[in-house]
């Protein structure tokens, strides 16, 4: 009998929650977390490793039982080349959270790592699921622990407040998404329930019957990518919440990873008739968040605002359906994975030191931290896409795209991209090297040992991948060719 890998990466990390909540001890949590987090991060590379590159086209990996026979709803899960690298980023990232949270979570530490373990687990599912019903069961199962995890533990004074208006806003979404995969089942031309992906993409619902389920899907998944107008519980959360938690949300764009595996190949006839509308969406969402994180008076708002910046170009990549924006759209998802959460640890370390990420509060402090300054630099280039970092690979395939899909929305892709450059030096400059606003400050201490572990998985994956991003894209390929394929 095989191994079943893929309900290990579901199931451990939920088995690891439930024993840090029997945990005797705050020391007991963290070790019980910390464990089951590195088992996690060998099991999504023992997937990586078990999956089959010339097969990448295929789901691999296969684990399908029956879990409500009567409506054909499955327990399926599978991999392909889209889904499988965001398995072992996600574990990472995990294992990077729990570090950075080691010595800053004082009270219901139990409760905490058992949410945050729980988090990753259902994480996992929504990569991993090949059943609509069983992915959206994973979507919203994401709900509970967030809100606790910003309710409980945010560090600012309007933290209930953002995890409401978080939660309120994905059960918007989700509204949104079950009434499409019902639309989905009851017109796949069987006389029965049709919920499996496989199937779905097999025989696709008549093309006159695609636009609303489109529709529907599309506005879930913009909720929790976000897109304009659905963006503005990313600030508001990235500000009220533990860095570790905004990390995870501004590295994990699971609503852009939902309109490429769910909305656009499921009602393939609208996607291609409407895609330039999306794309429309995502430049505007580009340069209308890209300008206001211009004006940004506070780093951390400025680096959420600059992550729905990012979702803008990967969406016009989306809707670009051609090689080139399918390929940069996975391989940008996996930079926000890696680029957008360490810059977001930046921050945390910073405001630990100074007590605010607010500007006014910060200035020249290159001196006291060399190191600080040349991560966030290295990672800042990254995600700006300075030729050398995995960034650029990225961004030059997606503004491809761009030009591809409308000759205006290659245009506007490169001045937000002129406009990405221009906030994020601004504010490096004013933390690094602008005024101090203090007449007399006490030296600040650089990064430590473990924050500076925290940081070498992004900086190693910035350097690697971007002298050498082939291995990423090879592995893209298949699956994404496949994917172009069920386009008429």
């Amino acid at each position: 009998m095989s191994i079943p890998w893929l309900s290990l990466l579901i199931f451990l990390p939920l088995a690891g929650a439930a024993a840090t909540l029997c945990s005797r001890s705050r020391r007991m949590a963290r070790w019980i977390a910390l464990v089951t987090a590195l088992l996690e991060t060998l099991l999504a590379f023992i997937v990586l490793w078990h999956f089959d590159k010339e097969s990448g086209s295929n789901y691999q990996l296969l684990e399908q039982i029956p879990w409500i026979p009567d409506l054909n709803i499955q327990y399926m899960l599978g991999v392909d080349g889209i889904s499988v690298l965001f398995l072992p980023v996600t574990a990472i990232l995990a294992l990077l959270s729990i570090i950075a949270s080691w010595h800053h979570v004082s009270r219901l530490c139990s409760f905490y790592y058992a949410m945050l373990l729980s988090l990753i687990g259902i994480t996992m599912g929504i990569f991993l699921a090949l059943d609509t019903i069983l992915f959206f069961l994973f979507w919203e199962l994401t709900l509970p622990p967030i809100y606790f995890l910003i309710s409980l533990w945010g560090v600012g004074t309007q933290r209930r407040m953002a995890g409401m208006k978080y939660t309120m806003y994905m059960m918007f979404g989700g509204v949104s998404l079950l009434f499409a995969f019902i639309l989905l089942a009851q017109q796949a031309g069987t006389e029965e329930f049709v919920f499996s992906l496989p199937q779905l993409l097999q025989a696709p619902v008549p093309a006159e019957n695609q636009t609303l389920i489109f529709c529907l899907l599309v506005l879930g998944f913009a909720v929790k990518a976000p897109l304009f107008p659905f963006h503005t519980w990313l600030p508001t959360v990235a500000m009220e919440s533990p860095a570790q938690i905004t990390a995870l949300l501004v590295g994990l764009k699971l609503g852009a990873y939902g309109l490429l595996r769910f909305a656009f190949p499921l009602a393939p006839a609208a996607a291609a008739e409407y895609a330039w509308i999306l794309g429309v969406l995502g430049a505007f969402t580009m340069i209308y968040t890209a300008l206001i994180a211009l004006q940004q008076s506070n780093l951390r708002r400025m680096l959420a605002y600059a992550s729905i910046s990012h979702v803008g170009l990967v969406v016009i990549g989306i809707a670009s359906l051609n090689q080139q924006g399918i390929q940069g759209a996975v391989f940008q998802l996996l930079n926000f994975t890696m680029i957008a959460s360490g810059l977001m640890f930046l921050s945390s370390f910073l405001q630990q030191r100074t007590g605010s990420t607010e500007l006014v509060g910060l200035g020249s402090l290159a001196g006291d931290m060399p190191c600080m300054t040349a991560l966030f630099f290295l990672l800042g280039m990254a995600s700006i896409g300075l030729p050398g970092t995995s960034g650029f690979a990225a961004e030059l395939l997606l503004i491809i795209s761009a030009f591809e899909l409308h000759f205006s929305i290659g245009l506007v892709t490169l001045v937000s991209i002129i406009l990405g450059a221009a906030y994020l030096l601004f504010h490096a400059r004013r933390v690094f090297w602008g005024p101090v606003s203090e007449t007399e400050r006490q030296p600040m201490p650089d990064l430590k040992g473990e924050e500076l572990f925290v940081l070498l998985p992004a900086c190693l994956f910035v350097v690697l991948l971007g002298l050498f991003p082939n291995p990423v894209l090879s592995l893209i390929e298949d699956s994404s060719q496949a994917w172009l394929a069920l386009f008429p």
